[in-house]
């Protein structure tokens, strides 16, 4: 198994910048391939990026693409989410995921390929 923390969330102001950070521990880090979600108040929990086991490939929605960036240090078993030009419409708990499919080339938008969930991590942004 794996397990996930998430920090780094807060309440910032719109067109600031955040950066979540998501620790692993448990079994080797480079098996899986990551993801971040988040879901907003009163809304399903929603895909945001992901990105390969060895960050040779990234994926986003579109609503956070040129905004966000996801990256990774396998040594360090963290994954990251640099979120700049935030919107209020970011505001939500966002979470991080390990992708427990073994398909390491491909990068899955839906939470049922991810078996291993962080408690998640607040990020509030005024408007």
């Amino acid at each position: 198994q794996v397990q996930l923390v998430e920090s780094g969330g807060g309440l910032v102001q719109a067109v600031d910048s955040l950066r979540l950070s998501c620790g692993a521990s448990g079994r080797p880090f480079n098996l899986y391939n990551m993801g971040w979600f988040r879901q907003a108040p009163g809304k399903g929990r929603e895909f945001v990026a992901a990105i390969t086991w060895n960050g040779g490939s990234t994926d986003y929605t579109d609503s956070v693409k040129g905004r966000f960036t996801i990256s990774r240090d396998n040594a360090g078993k963290t994954v990251w989410l640099q979120m700049n030009s935030l919107k209020p419409e970011d505001t939500a708990v966002y979470y991080c995921a390990a992708d427990s499919s073994g398909a390491f080339g491909i990068l899955h938008t839906k939470e049922s390929h991810y078996a291993y969930w962080g408690q998640g991590t607040q990020v509030t942004v005024s408007s």
